[in-house]
């Protein structure tokens, strides 16, 4: 129970991500909306821990610098990023499903890092869990609810993740979890912000309330809720907290129908299943 009530929670608020991402790049360049985002969690977050709960030694020392920013580069800068490119131009479950992978990237980079071979069975799951995608995502894109573009994208976002995650768990952090995540939001929001400013078209940006509902859900359920809740659970295990993404898909494919009106079909569920065999294939030892 001490990690089965905030992973399903953590698994929830995480997929619907993709939903009030998906929202919010109607009104703006996606960019912006990633970069907006980023400023508010993160001084909102450090503004807490330091002014509110006033936390003592919090503020990073030499190395701690060096780590927080290579975490957010690739948390945050790389992954949210990509994330909220490709969500131009896949639709919100492919979204979610993309990130239920998560896992057989994390066991096959964790091996790498610890100069294992990868087993069979990891190789296997992979193969299993990037078909299931190819399978979900085949009908999407004859009916523009897909690119190839945008698959390509989410896949460099996932393999991002995934190396923050192993990253994170190799650290002895001294830091409190609101710290080290009000930090690494901030920096990779100040690392993206040249892309953004050179790639973006701000004129066509509306903030409007579909904009704001957006950026609001992705502060405070997503980033200070859902990744305070994954901190706590890859502290635990990371093995174990990789788990939780297995229903990621679930929930995004039930957001995704009921809130934007995305289609499900035999591709979907055949595409889901093959995803969640490959990440047990990959977790069986």
């Amino acid at each position: 129970m001490r990690q089965l009530v905030p992973g399903i929670l953590f698994a929830a608020l995480w997929a619907s991500a993709a939903v009030a991402t998906k929202l919010g790049v109607q009104s703006v360049p996606p960019l912006v909306l990633a970069n907006v985002r980023f400023f508010i969690a993160g001084t909102g977050m450090l503004l807490f821990a330091y002014g509110v709960q006033r936390t003592r030694d919090a503020w990073p020392r030499g190395v701690e610098w060096r780590q927080l920013f290579i975490f957010s580069l690739l948390n945050t800068t790389i992954y949210l990023g990509c994330f909220v490119l490709a969500l131009k131009q896949v639709s919100a479950g492919i979204g979610s499903l993309s990130t239920a992978t998560n896992p057989l990237f994390i066991t096959l980079l964790s091996a790498v890092w610890l100069r294992r071979r990868p087993g069979v069975n990891e190789v296997l799951g992979l193969l299993l869990g990037l078909a299931g995608v190819g399978v979900a995502t085949y009908p999407l894109l004859q009916n523009s609810y897909a690119t190839v573009a945008g698959i390509l994208i989410l896949l460099v976002g996932v393999v991002a993740v995934s190396a923050a995650t192993v990253y994170y768990a190799g650290i002895s952090w001294r830091l409190p979890n609101l710290v080290i995540n009000g930090w690494q939001v901030l920096l990779g929001g100040l690392t993206l912000l040249p892309v953004t400013l050179l790639t973006a078209d701000l004129s066509t940006a509306q903030y409007d309330l579909r904009f704001w509902g957006a950026v609001w859900w992705l502060i405070l359920p997503v980033s200070v809720g859902a990744l305070q809740l994954w901190f706590f659970l890859i502290r635990q295990d990371p093995v174990r907290a990789s788990l939780f993404l297995y229903l990621c898909p679930i929930f995004g494919f039930v957001y995704s129908y009921v809130l934007l009106g995305e289609p499900i079909t035999v591709y979907t569920m055949v595409g889901t299943m093959l995803v969640i065999v490959g990440l047990w294939l990959g977790r069986k030892k």
